[in-house]
């Protein structure tokens, strides 16, 4: 009699995202086990207690507790969606960048500097307005579109007041002028499920600032992009963020290794917390029979 598979879910909240991958679990018949990543804790000398998982699926809020949760288990053995590498190359927006241009996938311009004065040149050079962007951070928090040098200084300053290690590193990107909207595409593993138009009349279209969705039929050129870009940073299950510039096409902004969908699902009627779960519990026999 073969054993049954044992999935865990790392998560900060359930949201309405994981209450259907919960439903989704329990629907295959998998044993799964929640995990808030506010109570958990690893002995790093004993990994028994964790071994007993053919796989995790990762949907932490936090960035770090995800990312370093991913790390502790892939070191052990235990296959992770998405894995610790992925993870980071997706939650630093550097890191996503120079993945993306190592492996020629189009995006907006992109400059790094360290201190108010290099940002200050850089920016200059791209010429303005540019947008500023917090190198890891989600829901279109902190994004800034700088119009002018006063502007520029001022918001510089801010940050260097401010004085985090994220703060410290200026990622600044040329300002694309969309058409009221940008794409969001769901990867998973080689296929591009899934796709939306996220609509909104101000320049930041993310729905958790109040974008809305409107299905976005997949084209080839779309579904070869996203497929490049999540190749790129390692892939797994991604959502690809595509911005329609009017003079090269499409370009990838950002890519997101635990996206929500709450907004996707219903739109398309793309049962997605479904096809994360048959996506995981294909990962999970794969390192069970492996094993055997």
């Amino acid at each position: 009699m073969k054993k049954r598979l044992h999935i865990g879910v790392l998560y900060s909240r359930v949201r309405v995202e994981e209450k259907w991958i919960f439903g989704a679990l329990e629907k295959r018949g998998v044993d799964y086990e929640r995990l808030d990543d506010r109570k958990i804790k690893f002995d790093l000398d004993r990994p028994e207690a964790w071994l007993k998982f053919d796989a995790v699926l990762e949907r932490s809020i936090s960035y770090s507790r995800g990312l370093n949760t991913m790390y502790i288990l892939n070191a052990w053995g235990t296959p992770t969606i998405n894995t610790a590498k992925v993870a980071e190359a997706c939650g630093n927006k550097l890191i996503t960048s120079t993945s993306l241009a190592q492996a020629g996938v189009p995006q907006p311009r992109n400059m790094i500097a360290f201190t108010p004065e290099s940002a200050i040149e850089a920016i200059e050079q791209m010429g303005y307005p540019v947008v500023l962007k917090p190198v890891v951070g989600s829901w279109g928090r902190l994004l800034a579109k700088i119009n002018d040098r006063d502007a520029a200084e001022a918001l510089l300053e801010h940050k260097t007041v401010l004085g985090s290690y994220q703060h410290s590193i200026f990622y600044i990107q040329e300002f694309i002028k969309k058409p009221g909207r940008d794409i969001r595409a769901v990867v998973v593993g080689d296929k591009v499920v899934t796709a939306i138009y996220r609509k909104s009349e101000h320049w930041i279209t993310n729905t958790a600032r109040g974008g809305e969705g409107e299905i976005c039929l997949i084209t080839p050129e779309i579904e070869e992009l996203c497929l490049k870009a999540t190749q790129a940073v390692g892939g797994g299950v991604l959502a690809v963020d595509l911005i329609e510039d009017d003079h090269r096409g499409l370009l990838v902004n950002e890519i997101n290794h635990t996206m929500e969908f709450h907004t996707l699902q219903p739109t398309t009627n793309v049962n997605i917390g479904e096809l994360i779960v048959d996506y995981s519990i294909q990962l999970a026999r794969e390192k069970k029979e492996a094993g055997s």
